[in-house]
């Protein structure tokens, strides 16, 4: 096996350098103070111990191994107006982000070795967290014919999706299949039945009927997750499902993997917390492919996250220029911007489930995707990279996109209050976002 193709890090605030970070409670448990040397954890102490080192006064912050974030559209090369690898990826490590996996629906369209590589070039130049390039199934997303997938895996690609777009057809999502079996990656399939979601423009229901817009019925998703399932518990190879949108969705994930078939699943922040009630407003911030699902999708999607149906929690940051959002609703764009709001969102809906665990947390966001992506993760424990990112668990916000880092503006949360806050985050301990809370606390005089 390959490999994995990932670009370094180009953009950093500096080293962190030898340090403790004191009064920190790692994955939201003990307080504890976490010396920082080489790039590593080199030491945790019992919080309150003498210090000897520059510190960072951090007491009651949450701990975080670094996010990783399965489902990014940084729109370059092609479409910079919207985004750009560096705009996208200081908006990954604003959140905490410090790996994201880059769809393949650039223009061109990344299912290319070279394609790969001018995506990795770009990175390593303008990057301020890793970018691991997503190349596409089907040659240039068309559903026609297999990208060169064993040219791409052999050049270090992992995952594989035409995002966007669904693998429509059966017999050449079966073919996809059986290359990722023998070669141990992974299929990420964008479900929409082409046929039964036709030109739908907003869930299926009253939201549609009051509206007149075209409907995108909920069988439309479920009709290919069940589909894939069966095919790879055939080929033996590892699927796995985007934006899963619905309460039959998660009834065939759970199906899935009852059988112990090769199935995970991602939810992103706004279909657990937002409802069609608002697409039905016809603004477009709301638009959204899947789109805004029921009131009882959102407690399925909820409930499968807490039982662990649900792998990761995935942004699927889909940034677009404010004048393409505001287009009327037919003609505007699917999308949202996540990667800056995802915490605070998933922060938000596990305090209304009245079950916020930072360990939980860390599981949707960290080693669940890091896991399902075959990618290292930092565990927080001694001699692990310093590879993390500090939470304010107390700093809720009004969300207020003209603060985002981001070139795009497009998110549904604008105006919202949300708890918690990204205050640092590291890779491999150099910092690469830092606020003025994080700096003032350099100002630590417990020495």
């Amino acid at each position: 096996m390959s490999s994995a193709v990932t670009s370094p890090v180009a953009k950093s605030v500096g080293p962190l350098g030898t340090v403790v970070l004191r009064g920190v409670r790692p994955l939201g448990g003990a307080p504890a103070d976490v010396v920082v040397a080489d790039g590593k954890i080199a030491e945790i102490r019992p919080a309150g111990a003498t210090v000897e080192l520059p510190c960072y006064g951090l007491d009651g912050m949450i701990l975080l191994p670094g996010f990783v974030d399965l489902h990014t559209h940084l729109r370059e090369p092609g479409t910079e107006d919207a985004e750009t690898i560096a705009s996208g990826t200081r908006a990954a490590a604003a959140g905490g982000y410090t790996d994201v996996f880059a769809m393949a629906n650039t223009d061109p369209v990344t299912d290319s070795p070279q394609r790969v590589a001018a995506i990795v070039d770009i990175a390593a130049r303008t990057a301020a967290c890793r970018v691991h390039p997503v190349a596409a199934i089907t040659k240039a997303l068309a559903g026609q014919q297999l990208a060169p997938m064993a040219s791409l895996i052999e050049h270090g690609v992992r995952m594989f999706s035409d995002d966007g777009k669904c693998v429509d057809d059966a017999a050449l999502l079966r073919e996809a299949l059986a290359v990722a079996a023998q070669h141990d990656v992974l299929i990420a399939q964008h479900a929409q039945h082409g046929q039964l979601a036709g030109d739908g423009q907003i869930n299926a229901g009253p939201a549609a009927e009051r509206t007149a817009l075209a409907p995108w019925p909920a069988v439309a998703e479920e009709t290919i997750v069940a589909r894939d399932a069966i095919l790879a518990a055939e080929a033996g190879a590892a699927l796995h499902i985007c934006h899963a949108s619905t309460a039959g969705t998660v009834d065939i994930i759970r199906w899935a993997k009852a059988l112990g078939w090769p199935v995970t699943a991602e939810v992103t922040p706004h279909h657990l917390l937002l409802t069609d009630e608002l697409a039905a407003l016809q603004d477009t911030r709301y638009k959204v492919n899947p789109p805004l699902r029921r009131h009882a999708d959102v407690a399925a999607l909820r409930e499968a996250v807490l039982d662990g149906t649900i792998d990761a929690v995935a942004t699927d940051h889909a940034p677009h220029t404010t004048a393409r959002k505001s287009q009327p609703w037919c003609s505007a764009p699917f999308g949202m911007t996540g990667l800056e709001t995802a915490l605070p969102v998933l922060a938000h809906v596990l305090t209304e489930a009245e079950a916020l665990d930072w360990t939980k947390v860390a599981e949707l966001m960290a080693f669940g995707p890091a896991r399902i992506a075959g990618i290292p993760t930092s565990a927080l424990r001694i001699g692990d990279p310093a590879t993390f990112c500090l939470v304010d668990p107390n700093a809720g916000r009004t969300v207020d996109p003209a603060e985002h880092r981001s070139k795009s503006a497009n998110t549904p949360f604008r105006g919202m209050w949300l708890p918690t806050n990204v205050i640092a985050t590291s890779i491999d301990g150099y910092l690469t976002h830092s606020t003025e809370a994080f700096e003032e606390a350099k100002r630590c005089d417990a020495r």
